[in-house]
């Protein structure tokens, strides 16, 4: 008989390195903050929108600021999606980055499972939508984006114990997920392309990206060409959050030879996503979410309307089966198994949890619908998120007792090796 072999059986989701560990626990504690603090400016946004006030709400959306002359006289609703948001996108664009060049997804392997199962997040959503709201296309990837704060926000009230590799799997998805969103958005959303503006967004890009290779961090150096190629970005015609991402992938990850400390790219995700997850992504959500839902039939009217039915549907139906079906695909044929204590229901639960699309998927139904449909889609978000969440809890506090098992282990590792625990509250 032949002897044993020495090969490990391959793990589908692996477990960080301890560095690794580290800066995502602290990424996600930023995250959980700032998924708070959507969560309260988009309840503040309903409540105002339902109110007696609901059109100083609208009136306050309004407002226009910004020079007339460069064309950039926005109200404040544009203002948060245009401008804000290419700052999320920033940070997510030096994430990602950050990831495959330096990170554990630098590993083919480990990149493996995460990259499938946001592009399975992606497809099997936008075909649920068409199947049931083929009349209304253009609505297509209204479902396909999760929201990284908001489902942190739900992780933190539910899942404090989340073992390692599964806050990991995550955070991972939801950073490919929005690059894929932003890549649609930029192909399937840019209904008018104006050429030179877009090649004049090269020079300031140029700029930027010879500024932050030499070293340079000073922000009053680094904003003029930011701004001018985010300007250019939106004059052409391309959504303006694309010039964050641009920007983002001019940064270099890792530090010149003989230097200490973090790579520019670390040091401006650090200063970044502080702004990003407690300003830009809340105050577009306060902008965003203020829809007057009416009375109980009218809310109900609404939610039946073929487009909101599609919305719906693909977040609580398409986006958990494609994330599962592409993570099975991946396991089936790499043979690769569930760490130990896990089981398929923990990966349904977190595929469950990352059906939950607000804040891209808003802006999808802005740049999709304009004014016409934006009620039946914030409402059909909305209550397709917030179905989401509630099944995801019922799914992972059943699971409540193993994560603290796992947890325990992964803590008492840590222990062994001198490290806290990392995912002790700030």
């Amino acid at each position: 008989m032949p002897g044993p072999t020495s090969r490990r059986t391959p793990r589908l989701l692996d477990r960080s390195t301890w560095p690794e560990a580290r800066r995502i626990a602290d990424i996600l504690r930023k995250e959980t903050i700032g998924g708070a603090l959507l969560l309260a400016a988009a309840l503040a946004a309903l409540i105002w929108a339902n109110s007696p006030w609901a059109q100083t709400y609208q009136d306050l959306r309004a407002i226009e600021i910004g020079p007339a002359a460069l064309h950039l006289n926005l109200n404040l609703a544009t203002w948060a999606a245009d401008g804000l948001l290419a700052i999320f996108f920033f940070v997510a664009g030096l994430e990602l980055k950050r990831e495959f060049v330096a990170g554990d997804l630098r590993d083919l392997r480990r990149a493996a499972v995460p990259v499938a199962a946001a592009i399975g997040g992606v497809i099997m959503p936008a075909l649920v939508y068409l199947a049931i709201a083929g009349g209304a296309p253009r609505g297509w990837a209204i479902p396909t984006a999760t929201d990284i704060a908001f489902a942190l926000a739900v992780l933190a009230v539910i899942g404090r114990f989340l073992p390692d590799a599964l806050r990991t799997f995550l955070l991972t998805l939801a950073v490919v997920d929005d690059l894929i969103a932003i890549v649609i958005i930029a192909v399937f959303y840019t209904a008018q392309l104006a050429v030179l503006p877009l090649l004049g967004a090269l020079v300031p890009l140029a700029v930027f990206a010879v500024l932050v290779r030499r070293g340079t961090r000073a922000w009053w150096l680094l904003l003029p060409p930011a701004f001018a190629t985010w300007a250019l970005v939106h004059a052409s015609g391309v959504h303006a959050t694309v010039a964050g991402v641009l920007l983002a992938l001019t940064v270099p990850v890792l530090t010149k030879r003989g230097e200490n400390g973090p790579g520019p790219a670390e040091h401006f995700e650090h200063r970044f996503r502080p702004i990003s997850a407690g300003i830009a992504v809340p105050v577009f959500a306060f902008f965003s979410a203020g829809v007057a839902l009416g009375g109980l039939s009218e809310l109900s009217e609404t939610l039946t309307e073929p487009v909101a039915l599609g919305i719906m549907a693909g977040l609580l139906v398409g986006k958990p089966l494609g994330i599962l079906a592409a993570t099975w695909l991946v396991a089936r044929f790499t043979r690769a198994t569930l760490d130990e204590g896990l089981a398929w229901i923990d990966m349904a639960g977190l595929a469950i949890l990352a059906g939950i699309g607000f804040t891209v998927s808003l802006l999808i139904g802005e740049l999709a619908f304009g004014s016409a449909g934006d009620e039946q889609v914030k409402v059909a978000v909305l209550a397709g998120s917030l179905a989401a969440a509630l099944l995801a809890t019922v799914i992972l506090r059943l699971r409540a007792r193993v994560y603290r098992r796992i947890h325990q282990a992964e803590t008492a590792d840590a222990d062994a090796d001198g490290i806290p625990d990392l995912y002790q509250s700030p």
